[in-house]
């Protein structure tokens, strides 16, 4: 993060990235609805979607994307919050990421071809791929 960040900032951004990671969906939900952003990421790029994504938080991603952010949001290595879920085999995650109407087409490597590369059939038929 730059130096002209006021470090109080920087500590509560912190905790927020925490609390996905942890799944704290309530927490969450209450940070944005005062007004964090709800598509905030970190210096890798990776959104509050994408750890909750990436570290199996089914709940916190369905209040996230309930609250706006974008469930296709990318980071910085072109990698998707469906596409982290299909490699992690978060089977709810990817549930409700479809339920927020992700694309499953959508990074880089997608989530269909993620779900090609581990022979994950049912995903691919979830996601309407060959």
């Amino acid at each position: 993060m730059s130096e002209d960040l006021d470090p109080e900032v920087v500590e509560l951004a912190s905790k927020i990235f925490e609390l996905a990671r942890q799944g704290d969906a309530e927490a969450l939900a209450a940070y944005v609805d005062a007004g964090v952003p709800a598509n905030l990421t970190n210096d890798r790029g990776d959104s509050l979607v994408m750890l909750a994504a990436y570290h199996g938080h089914a709940e916190a991603v369905a209040a996230l994307l309930a609250r706006g952010a974008d469930a296709d949001r990318a980071n910085d290595r072109g990698q998707t919050p469906l596409a982290g879920a299909v490699f992690k085999g978060e089977d709810a995650v990817i549930k409700a990421l479809l339920a927020g109407g992700v694309d499953p087409s959508a990074g880089t490597p997608s989530a269909v071809d993620t779900a090609r590369m581990f022979g994950k059939a049912e995903l691919l038929a979830l996601f309407g791929a060959n």
